[in-house]
């Protein structure tokens, strides 16, 4: 099954927000083998809306659309597609009763252009919507799969992942199953990845190997269809182990594991505690941190000492370290990293500075950085020479810092959980 998504409203084409929708459903419809070969954008125009589902008709079977669903004039995607498709438009009861009881339960009056959000294809399966008034539907004809969403991503996302998606599944398995998992990588790039298993991306049948990169990371999704799911796990867990017996020391995690998230289980599970002293990041480790559930288990505190001054008065590093190394540099990153252990008693101490970009800071080319890392009285630094944008170099070198620590934790006998 190949799909296109069409994302409808003028507020895409202008630029006012952007098209998460499409990323989020692509995503999802590759978790069930399903290709996206085309994404459209379309504003709030009957005429061209239909030349797209036409366009759309002409190389794909299965067609999403998100947005123009709403009770305005100009939510016109279900009218365009009732039309082209000579489908009559009806009225939804269970979801009219919802519209109606949502403006009763708010004390206020519902006007008569809010009726029009019950309206669905006549024949389709009508998609609840639990965290909205309209309802999406999912329609067959002529061989072909339609599938409606509203447009607010708080909304489509839940319908998409719990209503949709399991009827597509069911769809194309024919009554077999359809599973996915995830395996993440850090510290080796996309085309390095895919030649070392190229021999099995050639080979891949079911199970099937997407290749995935994101923010200096690569993943591998392995889908595998069955006749159940104790087939289906065996097929994946086959391929993943010939897949790490290749590549094996550069995962780090599966499925939805952020280096965070196993920074902070790793912490927490060996009883470890930590601090960390940033200038370029300017508190970024330590907000990755405080993201992941339980991290007040380990994160004692930290320090942003940006400038030379702060470092100073607040790190304790001496002025004549600085004035003949320099803050881009392993002694400074050194310094942070066991004074700032050493102020907050904790079990680990991170140091991170660095020229971030976009100029040369204290001497040192854009994209130099330093990261020490004090465990115990053991200080170790590490350089790196990044190229990519400002912020792009500093949450790269946090993803780094993660994963140097982890690194560094099992060489002391810390096993990952």
């Amino acid at each position: 099954m190949n799909a296109e998504i069409i994302a409808v409203g003028s507020e895409l084409l202008l630029g006012q927000i952007a098209n998460t929708n499409a990323k989020f459903i692509s995503a999802q419809l590759s978790e069930i083998g399903i290709n996206v070969y085309f994404h459209s954008v379309i504003g709030d125009n009957g005429g061209r809306l239909k030349k797209a589902i036409e366009i759309a008709e002409s190389r794909a079977d299965l067609i999403i659309f998100s947005g123009g669903l709403g009770p305005t004039k100009d939510d016109l995607t279900k009218e365009t597609l009732a039309e082209h498709l000579k489908v009559p438009l009806v009225y939804d009861e269970n979801a009219l009763a919802t519209i109606e009881s949502f403006f009763k339960n708010q004390g206020r009056t519902m006007t008569e252009n809010n009726k029009k959000q019950a309206l669905v294809l006549q024949g389709s399966e009508v998609l609840p919507n639990h965290h909205g008034l309209a309802p999406g539907m999912m329609l067959q004809k002529d061989g072909r799969t339609y599938i409606l969403l509203p447009g607010p991503p708080k909304e489509l996302e839940p319908m998409f992942q719990f209503e949709a998606k399991p009827r597509l599944a069911s769809l194309i398995s024919k009554g077999g199953v359809i599973l996915s998992h995830v395996l993440r990588f850090y510290g080796i790039g996309e085309a390095e990845l895919e030649t070392e298993i190229q021999h099995i991306l050639d080979a891949q049948a079911n199970p099937t190997i997407a290749p995935l990169a994101s923010d200096g990371e690569v993943m591998l999704r392995i889908t595998a269809k069955a006749d159940s799911k104790e087939e289906a796990w065996k097929l994946i867990d086959e391929e993943k182990q010939e897949i790490l017996s290749i590549i094996g020391k550069y995962n780090y995690g599966t499925d939805d594991d952020t280096l965070a998230s196993k920074t902070v289980e790793m912490l927490l599970h060996h009883k470890l505690t930590i601090s960390a002293a940033e200038s370029l990041t300017a508190g970024l480790f330590q907000s990755e941190l405080a993201e992941i559930p339980g991290v007040s288990g380990a994160l004692v505190g930290g320090m942003v000492t940006y400038t030379k001054e702060a470092k100073i008065n607040q790190l304790g590093i001496p002025k004549e370290l600085l004035d003949q190394h320099g803050i881009v540099s392993s002694e400074c990153a050194a310094s942070m990293a066991k004074n700032v252990r050493e102020k907050f008693g904790t079990d680990i101490g991170v140091g991170l500075t660095g020229a971030a970009g976009p100029e040369p800071h204290d001497g040192e080319p854009a994209g130099t950085v330093w990261i020490g890392i004090a465990i115990g009285d053991d200080v170790v630094t590490k350089k790196l020479r990044l190229s990519g944008l400002r912020n792009t170099n500093r949450l790269r070198a946090v993803k780094y810092t993660f994963s140097y620590l982890i690194r560094l934790l099992e060489e002391k006998g810390y096993k990952k959980v």
